[in-house]
């Protein structure tokens, strides 16, 4: 398990910055023309289409709508931005750190961690793992294992931060269980039906919980910076 999180690690984005500026933070847990037009006619009309929908009366509309689950190159990446206007970026750093690592900490939490510093950049990589509930009851409890990874970077007056690299473990102990990504998952094409008004039985618990954490977390971040 060591190895492949050191692997990751080393495949890590930012990681093309001089390898001297990061370090682990000392913490408990360091670690082809005409089927061309064709389609894009097509895809306009749907789009067209949807734009017509009477939104107010689609259930989970939040969820369903383009860009709940925004894609860059292919991948899930929540992004949050924020003016933090009078701090400058080590202020900023100093308080983002302390929320993410009190993250890490909470009851949910299962194996997470600051996993990265950048003192100099004032950037934060720290890497979750936890539980992700979807009901509980007196007899039942249906949860799934959540991974994704939080990089901050701060800079004066600005927060830049993404939350990525999302994938579930569900059910591991039975036959029927799952592990997959957030990318075959929870984006737009596996969630949601191709009207685009109701989301597929399935995914469409993970896709809902989902938005709701990262809601939260992003949340979480506001209300320390304020």
């Amino acid at each position: 398990m060591k190895k492949i999180f050191i692997t990751f690690l080393m495949c890590c984005p930012l990681m093309c910055a001089a390898q001297s500026e990061w370090e682990a933070p000392v913490t408990n847990q360091n670690k082809e023309t005409k089927e061309v037009k064709d389609t894009a006619k097509k895809s306009h009309k749907a789009e067209a289409k949807v734009k017509t929908l009477d939104t107010k009366n689609i259930k989970d509309w939040k969820y369903i709508q383009k860009g709940a689950v925004p894609e860059v190159d292919g991948k899930v990446v929540f992004t949050h931005d924020v003016d933090v206007n009078g701090k400058n970026a080590q202020e900023i750093y100093n308080i983002v750190y302390a929320t993410l690592d009190s993250l890490t900490k909470k009851p949910e939490q299962i194996n997470s961690s600051i996993a990265l510093i950048n003192r100099k950049g004032h950037s934060i990589v720290a890497r979750y793992q936890e539980w992700l509930e979807f009901s509980k009851s007196f007899i039942s409890l249906d949860r799934t294992k959540m991974s994704y990874i939080i990089i901050a970077n701060c800079s004066d007056n600005k927060l830049h931060m993404t939350l990525e690299r999302i994938s579930y473990a569900y059910e591991e102990d039975r036959s029927t269980g799952l592990k997959t990504t957030a990318e075959n998952w929870i984006t737009d094409k596996f969630a949601v039906n191709k009207k685009g008004t109701k989301l597929i039985p399935g995914s469409a618990k993970f896709r809902k919980k989902t938005i709701d954490r990262k809601d939260q977390i992003f949340q979480l971040i506001d209300n320390a910076l304020k």
